[in-house]
């Protein structure tokens, strides 16, 4: 299989995933509000995974011949490191879905600052005894902790959206959503509102495909911090499928 060994190469790498982190949250919160249900969102999801894991195995899986490629590995004895590999996978689908009701329930930026921070906190703890310590606590971990503030503070924030739209919400008295929202005391005027406004809450609400109005402000936060406990734990299980610290893997046998 293909490796980039180089430095330059590997931080461009590293470069590019951050632009794909950053720009697939915004979009799959923009389809939600326009009335899109999460569960079809999440079917494209997995089955793009596939077909680019699919593609990725047979191209830069197979084009290296210092290493062991993806088809000489389907035959090795290497169940211990598949299942690492699949229990990273799990954890991603997890908490892919869980964020995207947690985008819904607390909001998109609250949510990604708590889900990163957590699985930055966690995955790095983890990642640091899986390798045998080799990185420098001193300057490793008061990074680890200045996460650990952005939790309390994305934390903190939710708790202040959440009193705004109540506050902004008081003149309201909604009826069960059926068809359509439906308002007891006042209608929404006509065109579109402003942003931040209870109309612009409103007409979201209406459109969008997760109803959360009048829903405990907890339940937003619990699914956020399961979707970052899901998260933390993809790295140290790919690890494991790829460096074998556990020593699993007969001797002689590659890792995945």
């Amino acid at each position: 299989m293909y490796v980039i060994e180089s430095k330059g190469g590997t931080i461009t790498c590293m470069l590019l995933a951050l632009l794909f982190l950053g720009t697939w949250p915004a979009i799959m919160t923009l389809t939600e509000r326009r009335g899109r249900l999460p569960q079809h969102t999440y079917l494209d999801y997995t089955l793009t995974n596939l077909l680019a894991a699919v593609i990725i195995a047979f191209t830069l899986g197979e084009i290296s011949p210092s290493r062991p490629n993806f088809t000489t590995q389907l035959s090795q004895d290497n169940w211990p490191s598949v299942m690492f590999a699949m229990a990273g996978g799990i954890f991603l689908s997890l908490g892919t879905l869980a964020t995207q009701y947690a985008w819904a329930f607390v909001g998109l930026s609250v949510t990604e600052v708590i889900t990163a921070s957590i699985a930055v906190v966690i995955g790095t703890t983890l990642n640091y005894f899986l390798d045998d310590r080799i990185n420098r606590a001193e300057v490793l971990f008061p990074g680890v902790a200045c996460f650990l503030i952005a939790v309390c503070f994305g934390s903190a924030v939710h708790k202040s959206n959440a009193a705004d739209n109540k506050s902004k919400l008081q003149g309201f008295k909604s009826l069960e959503t059926t068809s359509s929202f439906q308002m007891e005391t006042s209608s929404i005027k006509e065109g579109k509102a402003k942003v931040g406004t209870a109309d612009f809450l409103i007409e979201v609400e209406k459109q969008r495909a997760i109803k959360v109005f009048g829903k405990s402000t907890i339940i937003g936060l619990a699914i956020t911090f399961f979707a970052g406990i899901c998260f933390s734990l993809i790295s140290p299980a790919v690890s494991l499928a790829t460096n074998d610290q556990w020593h699993t893997l007969k001797h002689g046998v590659g890792t995945l």
